[in-house]
């Protein structure tokens, strides 16, 4: 099974219609999008699409309950600027042990922001492109 899951490759699963946002984009304005369309994070790009950070729904909306942003807060000063990503040519595992080694470390990581070799955004890889992917593979 290994030797077929490393065929599949991120390109394959991931999804290329990324939603994103800029770092001078208000925090309120950022979460709003998140619940709008029901995603977990936003990538954050600068020019030509490069990623220069992330930011999720659970810090957003925690810190909002704590009345820890203003209406002035921008993206960039709230954003994780070293990013987890991974290049569409890698495998599924490659994916699966990146969500992996970094969960180990306290942190969730449920979505790789995919990136080209210019290190600008080209889709998103979410642990439900995952097990859709080793769903398909148990159909079989």
């Amino acid at each position: 099974m290994k030797d077929y899951l490393v065929k599949i490759k991120i390109n394959d699963i991931m999804a290329k219609d990324v939603i994103y946002t800029h770092p001078d984009t208000g925090v309120v304005k950022a979460f709003e999008t998140l619940l709008k369309y029901k995603i977990s994070c936003l990538p954050v790009v600068g020019n030509s699409k490069k990623l220069i950070g992330i930011i999720t729904t659970t810090d957003i909306g925690y810190n909002l309950i704590l009345d820890e942003y203003t209406l002035d807060t921008k993206v960039s000063d709230v954003m994780t600027r070293d990013v987890i990503s991974i290049t569409p040519d890698k495998s599924i595992i490659d994916a699966i042990k990146k969500m992996d080694e970094y969960g180990n470390k306290g942190e969730i990581i449920n979505q790789l922001p995919v990136v080209d070799e210019n290190n600008r955004l080209v889709g998103v890889v979410s642990d439900g492109d995952i097990i859709r992917a080793l769903s398909k593979i148990l159909e079989k």
